[in-house]
């Protein structure tokens, strides 16, 4: 987990980012600094995100990562792909008194039909773990049983991708993992398309530009 601080911190909230599938916190680092570098306490929380279902794994990493913002800190979230139904999962069942906004990349938010397509074949759950046997897009998966979100929520969808086959899955537009329609959820404030990939989303400027934007503004 890496911690980065500055002097505005206070004044600006906390920060938590939380990576995606199969991916480390090391995905994160370039927004983790931006982030910083805007005034926020960032926290880049690394989780083994291969290891354990999604309930356990959002009840671990968000609870570690809040008692490491500073006391009565406003706490917003910025995730990437699972990350951001981890912030689903854990906000069903638990408030945050001083819960500011959260930006989401690339969310499966009504799952994926490559878990769909793929998920019985050999070494797909070796790969991607129980948490991502979760992320179907039947009714009773993870994703589609969590219903709609009441925080301010601020989504990017990409729409490139660099895999013509796992894109050839998807529901068109797409960024090669999630297509535009399944990152959207009901109670969302705002949403957004970009020309980028699911992999490499949260390095583009533009990116960051817009997720700085919201969470100082509330729209994009």
């Amino acid at each position: 987990m890496t911690i980065l601080s500055s002097a505005q911190a206070h004044s600006n909230g906390c920060v938590i980012l939380l990576h995606g599938l199969a991916r480390s916190d090391r995905s994160m680092e370039t927004l983790s600094l931006a982030l910083n570098e805007a005034g926020y306490n960032t926290i880049n929380i690394a989780y083994p995100s291969t290891k354990h279902p999604i309930e356990k794994l959002a009840n671990d990493a968000i609870v570690k990562a809040i008692d490491t913002c500073p006391k009565d800190a406003k706490i917003h979230f910025v995730t990437h792909s699972m990350g951001g139904i981890l912030v689903r999962q854990y906000l069903s069942k638990n408030k945050i008194e001083n819960m500011g906004r959260v930006v989401m990349l690339g969310p499966p938010n009504k799952g994926s039909q490559i878990v769909d397509k793929l998920g019985s074949m050999p070494g797909f759950k070796l790969i991607n773990g129980p948490a991502g046997m979760q992320l179907g897009t039947a009714q009773k998966s993870v994703p589609n049983s969590l219903g709609a979100v009441d925080f301010e929520l601020g989504i990017i969808a990409g729409t490139r991708s660099f895999n013509p086959i796992l894109s050839s899955i998807l529901a068109k537009p797409n960024d090669g993992k999630v297509s535009v329609e399944s990152s959207k959820i009901e109670g969302m404030s705002d949403h957004i398309e970009l020309p980028v990939t699911h992999t490499f989303m949260m390095n583009s400027k533009v990116v960051i530009d817009h997720v700085l934007h919201f969470l100082a503004k509330g729209v994009f």
